[in-house]
């Protein structure tokens, strides 16, 4: 497995794994896949990555957005990941958050949070692996397809970025 950073190329074999995830019920709010400008143009330009097979074939991808405009939370980022359901269980998941993890830090980002559905096990265990715990939870905070969803807020806080103030 090879992870590269994740370029408009990678969008199709990406969008269709996105939409795995939406179908599942248990990964986003979102009910319908993004154009590519509409994906792009909500997440960080830095930051976007895809693990790929040997044939080079998306396997997953990793990416941030931002969660404000204000600029003190400029280092603050959202992390979404996904994973192909041929793929799971193989560390594409570990790999990707885990260089999303290294590359924000690159990119001067002092806090990554996530939103997951207290029902996505999968997910909770892929991020407290990487530092994540869990800060609380956003009771009815959505609605998916007519029915009110919690999410889990968790955060991992960089052991080497921000660390001056």
């Amino acid at each position: 497995m090879t992870i590269l950073p994740f370029t408009e190329a990678h969008w199709p074999e990406a969008r269709a794994i996105y939409e795995a995830g939406i179908a599942t019920g248990k990964a986003t709010f979102t009910t319908e896949a993004p154009t590519w400008p509409d994906w792009d143009k909500s997440h960080l330009a830095h930051c976007r990555l895809v693990a790929l097979d040997e044939g080079g074939r998306v396997l997953g991808w990793a990416a941030l957005s931002a969660v404000s405009g204000r600029c003190v939370y400029g280092g603050v980022g959202e992390v979404s990941v996904y994973v192909a359901a041929a793929a799971r269980g193989q560390g594409v998941g570990r790999q990707l958050l885990a260089a999303l993890i290294t590359e924000s830090e690159q990119n001067g980002m002092w806090t990554l949070q996530a939103g997951i559905f207290p029902e996505n096990a999968a997910s909770l265990r892929l991020h407290e692996a990487h530092g994540f715990r869990v800060v609380g939870r956003r009771e009815r905070i959505g609605q998916l397809r007519g029915r009110w969803q919690d999410t889990l807020l968790l955060e991992r806080r960089s052991a080497v970025v921000g660390l001056d103030a």
